[in-house]
């Protein structure tokens, strides 16, 4: 299907020029009669193009003028609505999708669903949103991993613990097998590979001018790494760096006690008191609330080392706070 003649009555764009030009646009097209599954020369439908916009009210409009959520799209017919709004972390437009009966567990071309991408590429509200509208959490991806694994790999802690929620450590050996990849992952040099991954891609990265960037999003850190040729980015990488807290969290699952010393590696490791890895080892470590538990803190307040004091004096505020007849 193709866009229908009668776009021309309307006086104005195609539905697809109208996309970008915003809902009344659309509106006008629609009221003229142009099909709500209008696809365009390359196969892809207005749908899915309104959804990898991230274009929610657009959207709608199309949803409410039959488009339908499921209609595979592109030259191959292999991409679908849902998994692009996914790939995107476009939470809106796809809760869109889902209220209009989106399945959530189809898979597109190559067998990937759109909790695979959500999970995959550490969109955590997107990924929250599909398991509420009953996306399986333990379903594998077409490489085999199950989403958990794919989220403590990528770094994400609110996407580990959203699967959590939804049961996904109840499939036998799942939390052990993510465990094991977010402990491997805190003991890898993340901007390394991720030079290793880009240099294998694009060969010599003397070519390339190489940035470094480190962004806090939502309690995580984000590390991007970008060559540059000419003031453009030619190729990049990005990886959330929540291992240390996502480790702490399937102990915590598994009923598995780290060190004391380990949960303090972690902590450093990000370097401040507001990131994940930080705030998951001083919670973990207040759960314990023990002797044992207030001795190590006071040992910590006493290092050479100011971070370290912070931590150790952060882990034996929270034990007083737990402890004091308000916190009670």
């Amino acid at each position: 299907m193709t866009e229908d003649p009668r776009a021309a009555a309307a006086g104005g764009p195609s539905l697809f020029e109208a996309l970008y030009e915003g809902e009344n646009a659309v509106v006008r097209m629609l009221r003229a009669g142009v099909p709500a599954e209008s696809v365009d020369e390359d196969g892809a439908s207005a749908l899915y193009l309104a959804a990898v916009s991230d274009r929610p009210g657009v959207v709608r409009l199309l949803l409410a003028a039959g488009a339908d959520p499921d209609r595979a799209s592109g030259p191959e017919a292999g991409d679908l609505p849902l998994c692009g709004a996914a790939c995107g972390g476009h939470t809106e437009v796809a809760e869109a999708l889902l209220a209009a009966g989106a399945r959530p567990d189809l898979r597109e071309q190559f067998g990937f669903t759109a909790l695979r991408w959500a999970v995959g590429l550490g969109h955590a509200r997107t990924a929250e949103i599909l398991l509420a509208y009953g996306a399986d959490p333990c379903l594998p991806g077409p490489e085999g991993a199950s989403p958990l694994l794919l989220a403590a790999r990528r770094g994400s802690l609110p996407t580990v613990q959203a699967l959590l929620r939804h049961g996904a450590g109840a499939v036998q050996g799942a939390a052990e097998e993510a465990l094991g990849e977010a402990r491997r992952m805190l003991d890898t040099d993340l901007e390394q590979e991720m030079r290793a991954g880009l240099r294998e891609l694009c060969g010599d990265q003397d070519a390339y001018e190489v940035v470094v960037r480190r962004a806090v999003v939502d309690g995580g850190e984000t590390l991007t790494v970008e060559l540059v040729r000419g003031g453009r980015p030619a190729a990049g990488r990005d990886q959330q760096t929540g291992h240390g807290a996502i480790a702490t969290v399937l102990e915590g699952e598994l009923g598995l006690l780290a060190p004391f010393e380990e949960l303090a590696r972690r902590a450093l490791r990000s370097g401040s008191p507001g990131l994940d890895n930080w705030r998951a080892s001083a919670e973990a470590l207040c759960e314990r609330g023990d002797e044992e538990t207030r001795q190590a803190a006071a040992a910590w307040c006493a290092a050479d080392d100011p971070l370290r004091r912070a931590f150790g004096a952060d882990v034996l505020a929270r034990l007083g706070a737990r402890t004091s007849p308000s916190g009670a």
